[in-house]
């Protein structure tokens, strides 16, 4: 054998090696601490990452959890952000996460902005203002390995359902409407990962009034495996029931912090934790409710979930910043980590 054939032999054995390990390995998708803000980390099994948003400034307390996160997963790059909205607790850490680890192509959903969020905006094109790129419902972004669906963008929905969506949803006929909510909250990105039989859907703080869009008359969506719970599972101005119940996750994850999101109040709404988190937890077919945080606003039993399955108990200034992890296999069985106790349990997507 002549030693170019020999060379060549070797490369195609080593691609083999590692398209066969990228076959084995897991979607990963973590949950990072930042106090009721958002940040959750998307690895795919071809080792392409993706952060949805970026938490608080917080003096670069958020960026530094996200940041030991990646170096958890064994990132030396973060391939795509994605900006949900303009709000200070989504993307106040990215001009500081952005100084500790190279982050590649941005995606957000334009240029329109309330001057209350103005400093947000800029802080993030001071990072992302030469490669962002602008979405739409309907757009997919090329995170090899996942499918990612853009369901909705700059206030539209998708117009057609993504494969699974598309059945007539009964609920709407008696189910409750709601006015749109301030322009963020209507305009921000919602996200659908896709991998096999595994659907985990992100949407952000999108309102009510939008999340009925996307379930009636039909369901677009479909059911999904994993929900990240709205507005940090604040939920009187989102988590409608007729599209909640319409989507039937199997688990959701509450990024909720200390004093805000589940347990604290919405909208001025006192019953916060009671009713939200009892809404969650009456989902037909949920098995399982994890939590970031401990809500302090009201610690009774039945008004968050188990302790094993809560990340943090501890108020904003000792708080560890545990995070929460689901490991997904390619069959479809996936396992939730909690990293503060090592609990873990594991599911079978349906």
């Amino acid at each position: 054998m002549s030693k170019c054939i020999r060379s060549a032999f070797l490369i195609t054995i080593l691609l083999g090696s590692d398209a066969a390990l990228a076959q084995v390995r897991n979607l990963d998708i973590y949950w990072v601490d930042v106090e009721g803000g958002a940040a959750t980390l998307i690895v795919s099994p071809s080792g392409e990452s993706l952060l949805v948003d970026s938490g608080w400034e917080a003096e670069g307390r958020d960026a530094k959890r996200i940041f030991a996160v990646t170096q958890q997963a064994g990132l030396k790059k973060i391939d795509y952000f994605i900006l949900s909205h303009y709000h200070g607790d989504h993307a106040g850490g990215i001009p500081a996460l952005a100084k500790m680890i190279p982050i590649g192509k941005c995606f957000d959903r334009g240029d329109f902005v309330e001057p209350a969020n103005l400093k947000w905006r800029a802080g993030y094109l001071s990072v992302c203002g030469t490669r962002r790129t602008v979405l739409n419902a309907g757009d997919k972004i090329p995170l090899k390995g996942v499918r990612v669906d853009v369901v909705t963008a700059n206030g539209r929905v998708i117009a057609k359902p993504v494969r699974g969506g598309g059945e007539p949803n009964p609920l709407c006929a008696t189910a409750e409407n709601k006015p749109p909510d301030e322009a963020e909250n209507q305009l921000m990105i919602s996200t659908l990962f896709t991998f096999g039989k595994f659907k985990f859907l992100d949407l952000a703080d999108l309102d009510w009034e939008k999340e009925m869009e996307l379930a009636c008359p039909i369901n677009k969506l479909g059911e999904v495996t994993l929900y990240q719970a709205g507005r940090h599972g604040a939920l009187a101005g989102a988590g409608a029931p007729g599209f909640l119940y319409a989507i039937r996750p199997q688990v959701v994850v509450v990024n909720n912090g200390p004093r805000k999101g589940l347990g604290g109040p919405s909208h001025g709404s006192p019953k916060a934790q009671t009713e939200h988190y009892e809404r969650l937890a009456k989902i037909p077919g949920v098995e399982g409710i994890w939590q970031e945080h401990l809500s302090l606003v009201d610690q009774e039993k039945g008004h968050n979930t188990a302790d094993d399955m809560i990340a943090n108990f501890e108020d904003s200034k000792d708080c560890k910043g545990n995070w929460i992890e689901a490991s997904v296999a390619r069959d479809g069985t996936f396992t939730v980590f909690n990293s503060r106790n090592g609990f873990s349990k594991t599911y079978m997507a349906r």
